[in-house]
């Protein structure tokens, strides 16, 4: 993996609310934070707190009350349609539930951004899907339909495609629901293993606490419109913050400063 000095995503003093007037929920209060290039960050915290909104912010779905979003020296809020295609061009997505479409073969899918997005003829098509079949252990496997597929298989097809148009950020929202813990594990060391190899920035949103913080270089925590940043999971042990004590405690067993 490898760092550069600009981060490949970064939010400065980002405001979004939701709900009218009455009862207006501020989901992110003025938060500031940085991507580092090449590396895995995991955006965790409870349910409701702002985990996939961060991502859809990032890809342009929503926008924030106030603020900027850059991605590559680019204030994505600021952008018009097609600029704003342009910047998700660098960003390759895996879906909570995969989104692969049902009527499509495994092949069909993960060809499907090629034919939309590129030039590549049918023959260039097919060596770069093949490729990528074989990178993620899916040789054989082309020709099935999606109910065919495990869950852990269809993770991988849904990887596969995000890949294709070899993106510099990979978003993951909730990328092992629905999965047992040996499957999990097995995603997340394809998760590495892929990462490592491709060297892309990956930002994995999830409530998979702690096995998730085994593939993170930076860890975000999400608690009622604010947010930490962590480099090691160690420290998250250590903050002063009442409610990052007691999520270190419950949700990762780690004991405390003054409570061992």
């Amino acid at each position: 993996m490898h760092s550069s000095t600009e981060p490949a995503v970064r939010f400065v003093e980002v405001v979004k609310t939701f709900g009218g007037a009455d009862q207006c929920h501020r989901v992110l209060d003025q938060v500031s934070f940085s991507i580092p290039k090449g590396m895995t960050t995991v955006i965790a915290g409870g349910s409701g707190q702002g985990k996939s909104v961060i991502l859809k912010l990032v890809l342009g779905l929503l926008r924030p009350d106030a603020g900027s979003i850059l991605v590559g020296g680019q204030d994505v809020p600021k952008l018009g349609y097609k600029a704003l295609q342009q910047v998700r061009m660098r960003f390759g997505v895996l879906f909570q539930g995969a989104a692969l479409f049902d009527s499509l073969t495994v092949f069909e899918n993960i060809a499907l951004p090629l034919r939309e997005r590129t030039r590549l003829d049918e023959g260039g098509i097919r060596e770069k899907v093949e490729q990528t079949l074989d990178q993620l252990e899916l040789g054989g496997h082309g020709q099935k339909y999606p109910a065919q597929l495990s869950g852990g298989m269809k993770k991988r097809v849904g990887l596969a495609r995000a890949l294709q148009l070899e993106p510099e950020i990979v978003l993951y929202d909730e990328p092992t629901t629905g999965l047992d813990p040996v499957m999990t594990r097995e995603i997340y060391d394809l998760f590495a293993r892929t990462q490592q190899r491709l060297g892309y920035t990956a930002i994995i949103v999830s409530h998979d606490i702690p096995q998730v913080f085994e593939l993170a270089d930076q860890i975000i925590l999400l608690n009622r419109g604010e947010l930490d940043v962590f480099g090691r999971v160690e420290e998250i042990a250590y903050s002063r913050k009442p409610f990052i004590r007691e999520f270190a405690e419950k949700t990762m067993g780690l004991p405390t400063p003054g409570r061992i």
